[in-house]
């Protein structure tokens, strides 16, 4: 199941910060995607947010953001043009690969869609591809504000009105667009591609998707969105597109070799510089994220350390207890253990033992509330009670452990 989107901002091209929101999954992360969205767009086009919940779903990380000038980011629109959309691109890549690991797959949304072809070869570490509407011809974009450019190219600019809001085009935009011929690097790129497009689409031609298609090198594949407008407006053609792509990249989507090498014995937690706590938890292929609440400065997008302690205080007796029923024959439909932990005064605790009033102060004490469903006696339901005070974490806590701390020097 998707986690709560996280707010993030990188660097781009021109230096401005650009906006993003980084959608990753509750479990294990097994790759990251990256998205782009359409022309004077932004990242929380309602297909965008389809396709990053739908991926998060399949255990995919998805990293969207507004390029310089649009949305939340900085900068000024008015200097952008497809090059430097590339190169944000390419900046948001970096984030990705520099923070958790690059990303696998590359999804775009009409001319985000033309700008993930462009720049697919430069991020080595994609496997696919996948494009929703994108034109065959970069330039095809100049549709939009047709009207306007003779007086683009007479005056150097000019005002347009692009889904009910200005933006001022320049010259330098529409010759920037005419260096790139799209189709010739299609056919080099060594990416899985699909292709969705709608037949009916009235911005970009269905047209666009079979020269794109053509272009390319198999594996490949084409995805008729039926009738869907270009921007996905329909919620259910937003999420039957985003099921589309879940599906399909899961079979070109082998785990991450980058976090490979930091893989230790034990558990290893890093930094990822979101937030001031937010930490990658990685347990052998396992990927988690470790964080504190808002209220304390955190992003909330991850259970803090001590949810996780009582996570594997719970985890544990559950596992127990399944273990000793099993062996047992005793018929339990199913097992839960609710944790929950507080700091008290030893003094104030009507539990503790000399152990822990010895020690003064407060003491961390956690209640463990246990439920069985099933055909079962009191007398066998007593008896669960007591094995779970035999989980090997409920020893550990009630025991002296040693900590030892060294510096791994690199």
């Amino acid at each position: 199941m998707p986690g709560k989107p996280i707010k993030v901002t990188f660097e781009g091209a021109h230096g401005a910060e650009l906006a993003a929101r980084l959608d990753l999954p509750t479990g294990p992360v097994k790759a990251y995607a990256l998205f782009a969205h359409c022309f004077t767009c932004t990242k929380d086009l309602i297909a965008a947010r389809k396709i990053a919940e739908a991926l998060t779903i399949e255990g995919i990380g998805v990293l969207r953001f507004d390029f310089t000038g649009l949305g939340g980011s900085g900068g000024d629109f008015a200097s952008t043009n497809f090059t430097s959309n590339l190169e944000d691109l390419e900046r948001a890549a970096d984030f990705l690969r520099d923070a958790f690991e690059a990303p696998k797959l590359l999804i775009g949304h009409s001319l985000g869609g033309a700008a993930v072809l462009a720049v697919a070869d430069r991020i080595k570490e994609a496997t696919a591809v996948a494009t929703i509407g994108a034109p065959a011809d970069v330039h095809h974009v100049t549709h939009n504000f047709a009207d306007h450019l003779d007086e683009i190219r007479q005056k150097g600019e000019a005002e347009v009105c692009l889904g009910g809001r200005p933006f001022v085009i320049r010259k330098q935009f529409v010759d920037d667009l005419g260096g790139y011929d799209l189709p010739t690097q299609v056919a080099k790129m060594k990416k899985a591609l699909l292709v969705l497009h709608a037949p009916l689409d009235q911005t970009v031609g269905i047209e666009n998707a079979g020269k794109i298609f053509d272009a390319a090198k198999h594996p490949k594949s084409f995805v008729s969105l039926d009738q869907a407008d270009h921007l996905l407006r329909d919620p259910d053609d937003a999420q039957y597109a985003a099921s589309v792509i879940a599906a399909w990249a899961k079979r070109y989507l082998p785990e991450g070799k980058s976090a490979k090498p930091d893989i230790g014995e034990g558990v290893i937690v890093r930094e990822t510089g979101l937030g001031k706590f937010q930490s990658m938890v990685m347990a052998g292929k396992h990927r988690l994220l470790a964080d504190e609440p808002e209220k304390v400065g955190g992003l909330d997008s991850g259970p803090s350390p001590y949810d996780y302690l009582s996570t594997a205080l719970g985890s544990c007796t559950v596992m127990t207890i399944r273990m000793y029923a099993d062996h047992k024959g005793i018929p339990i439909d199913s097992i839960r253990a609710e944790v929950l932990h507080q700091k008290v005064h030893a003094d104030d605790c009507a539990e503790c033992g000399e152990q822990h009033a010895a020690k003064g102060g407060k003491i961390d004490r956690f209640e463990r509330i246990i439920r069985f469903t099933g055909d079962l006696d009191d007398a066998t339901r007593q008896r669960l009670i007591e094995i779970a005070d035999k989980c090997p974490v409920h020893r550990t806590l009630e025991a002296t452990s040693l900590i030892v701390t060294r510096e791994d020097r690199v």
